[in-house]
């Protein structure tokens, strides 16, 4: 029953930067443009798109975060799913792979590979090449 989905993304910041965009709450609220909460420690409460999602957050180094992902249309038996991006430098960029596990079906791998590019990375590179090369 793990459904997973990967993602590898180039996006046009440093690694530093694109952590820093995912793990500062009121950075995500700019991007997203909705309500978050992200506690960047392990354990933190994590709750992005107006509540939409909620999790834990796992694991939070320089270049890895995972967090406990659930969103509010999942049934309560529905276990939570598990994201995890690892950034890696390239040149002046940053490679982004995202594994996200254990998604309930194949319709939520489908709805989820769309939202990812739709909701998050598609925001988060818009906000990062005007925050970053704007020269």
């Amino acid at each position: 029953m793990n459904h997973k989905l990967k993602i590898e993304i180039l996006l046009p910041a440093t690694p530093e930067q694109v952590m820093h965009m995912m793990t500062d709450q009121k950075q995500i609220e700019i991007w997203t443009g909705e309500e978050a909460v992200f506690q960047a420690k392990e354990v933190g409460k994590v709750s992005l798109f107006g509540a939409w999602m909620n999790g834990e957050v796992k694991k939070i180094s320089a270049d890895e975060l995972s967090y406990t992902w659930k969103t509010s249309e999942w049934t309560e038996e529905t276990e939570a799913s598990l994201v995890h991006f690892k950034l890696k430098a390239d040149g002046e960029q940053t490679l982004l792979v995202l594994n996200h596990t254990n998604l309930p079906n194949e319709d939520e791998v489908k709805a989820h590979n769309s939202g990812w590019h739709d909701f998050f990375f598609v925001p988060l590179e818009d906000y990062l090449m005007v925050r970053y090369n704007a020269e």
